[in-house]
């Protein structure tokens, strides 16, 4: 009875138009929805200008060990040494004497810090002492998946161990094949993976150790229930290791049902790369790509990476940047995985000068020598911003990184 009442109460009010409006607890959820993210896209602009000074910390942390402090087999620091690794960053100095020790991790640290070599060494090292163990590595997007794969082969090289990789946008017969070799490591997205399982091609709990990599990025990207799907096969008994860059509610949530008495590790004492000096541009719309030339010209960028917000964006900047002499080519969700490797081969070769993206090239891409990355569009979001720029000022390298506003 008290329910009908509140029914007939005055909450249909109407708004300055005179139509009529849904009570409050009558709209839909999405609404609200798509009101936060608007709210998203308003970023201060004040933030994407910061020079190296001013963003470099005033005390680095203090490193601990060196390689060989871990012990690992002596192959992998051969490995290390013909790779140019000196000195752990870090993350890794601070996560892998917990890896060996067998902990679950929850490792938080901006982009281009070395968080793949700090959940591959020492999984490589446990793999060799013991060739039954199984790694499953799971990745957001095809690019970084093959990344670790690349990474994990340098780390391995002569120890007979062996990865597959299993992702979308790539010939499925192909990746079976590598799976029936019975690989120490297998590196994928969900979505594939998953798939892979639905065909009896490939079993979950075969693996006592798993690595979630980017894992904000795979939440981003909707693939919440995958993940939650994969680690409810796995053994109860395994070895959990997230690495992230932010830490939303989500992950806390999946942190608290699937990790065992986890250590958490963080190092995000800067949020904005130290080595990249950002500015904005000011433009009228009409005149934004006439202004895009003009900065382009400019000798000292030498490799560019431009990002735009759609796939139809990327494709028409492309188109006219070409048009106007330029040697660009471009990524992004609707190219198949062998055109976008080969964008990303001659990029890396310097065949062409610029590359430009959608945001599916923002993470976990590791590109050397980028000197400058322009947001031609705005990103919706301060971390979408902060992993864009994390493309260029790599390492000890100093970059250059230009937002467009309007």
């Amino acid at each position: 009875m008290e329910q009908r009442k509140f029914k007939k109460k005055n909450f249909s009010s109407r708004g300055f138009s005179g139509r009529y409006r849904k009570p409050f607890y009558k709209r839909s959820r999405s609404k609200f929805k798509n009101r936060n993210r608007r709210q998203k896209k308003t970023i201060d602009i004040q933030r994407f200008i910061e020079n190296i000074e001013s963003s470099v910390s005033k005390e680095p942390m203090k490193i601990k060990n060196s390689f060989k402090d871990f012990n690992f087999n002596q192959s992998i620091n051969q490995n290390l040494s013909l790779s140019g690794f000196k000195d752990p960053t870090p993350i890794q100095d601070q996560s892998i004497p917990h890896i060996i020790q067998g902990r679950d991790l929850l490792g938080l640290a901006n982009t281009g810090t070395g968080k793949t070599a700090a959940f591959l060494l020492p999984l490589i090292d446990k793999c060799f002492r013991d060739r039954r163990q199984k790694v499953l590595v799971i990745a957001p997007t095809r690019e970084l998946a093959q990344q670790i794969d690349q990474e994990f082969r340098k780390f391995s090289k002569n120890m007979r161990l062996y990865s597959a990789v299993c992702v979308g946008g790539m010939s499925t017969y192909k990746q079976l094949i590598e799976l029936r070799k019975n690989p120490n490591f297998v590196i994928g997205t969900p979505g594939r993976l998953k798939d892979l399982k639905q065909r009896s091609k490939l079993s979950f709990s075969m693996f006592e150790n798993v690595v979630l990599d980017e894992i904000d990025r795979m939440l981003d990207m909707g693939f919440v229930r995958e993940i939650s799907q994969i680690l409810e096969q796995l053994p109860k008994k395994r070895q959990s290791l997230f690495f992230s860059a932010t830490l939303p509610l989500k992950i806390e949530e999946l942190t608290k049902k699937f990790l065992n008495n986890p250590i958490k590790i963080e190092v995000l004492t800067n949020k904005v790369p130290k080595n990249v000096e950002q500015n904005v541009i000011k433009t009228k719309k009409e005149e934004k790509f006439n202004c895009l030339k003009d900065v382009l010209i400019k000798e000292e960028l030498s490799k560019v990476l431009i990002f735009s917000e759609t796939k139809r964006d990327v494709e028409k900047l492309v188109k006219d940047l070409i048009t106007k002499g330029f040697s660009a080519d471009s990524i992004h969700g609707d190219k198949g995985q062998n055109q976008r490797q080969k964008a990303l081969m001659r990029f890396k070769k310097n065949q062409v000068k610029i590359l430009v993206a959608t945001d599916v090239a923002s993470r976990g891409l590791d590109i050397n020598n980028i000197s400058h990355v322009i947001n031609y569009t705005t990103p919706q979001t301060y971390d979408d911003y902060i992993h864009r720029i994390g493309r260029t000022g790599r390492g000890d390298q100093k970059g250059v990184a230009f937002t467009f506003v309007y």
